[in-house]
């Protein structure tokens, strides 16, 4: 197959089907080449066409939780008092750049995550 950009929803199709095909071929081989080159392509393609928006600090915030097996009260004394917790994690307030430290500290979660901007609610 003649390696080309992908620049069109069929192009996209077509190089999917031409990676599954050669999917399994020895790495150092023209079908292994390719494979490498067209992965490549595909990955760029689906990163302009369906980008992914990071998730807004407090959604990363209860991701986290999940992954560390925390429950909220785990979150007392690294950003405030009980009614604190609950008031960050159900968008009451805003995250304090204190708070953002600590989480980052804590939960390993980049500041640059925790520092988007996002909507309280009422």
């Amino acid at each position: 197959m003649e390696i080309k950009p992908i620049k069109t929803e069929k192009d996209y199709d077509q190089a999917l089907e031409r990676l599954e095909f050669i999917f399994d071929a020895s790495p150092d081989s023209k079908e292994g080449d390719e494979a490498e080159i067209l992965s490549l392509l595909i990955e760029n393609f689906e990163n302009k066409q369906y980008p992914i928006e990071a998730p807004d600090p407090i959604e990363a915030i209860k991701i986290r939780m999940e992954e560390m097996n925390l429950k909220q009260k785990d979150l007392v004394g690294i950003i405030g008092g009980k009614s604190r917790v609950s008031e960050i994690l159900n968008k009451k307030k805003k995250l304090t750049v204190e708070m953002i430290r600590a989480l980052e500290r804590i939960l390993h979660i980049s500041a640059s995550v925790l520092v988007r901007n996002y909507e309280l609610t009422n």
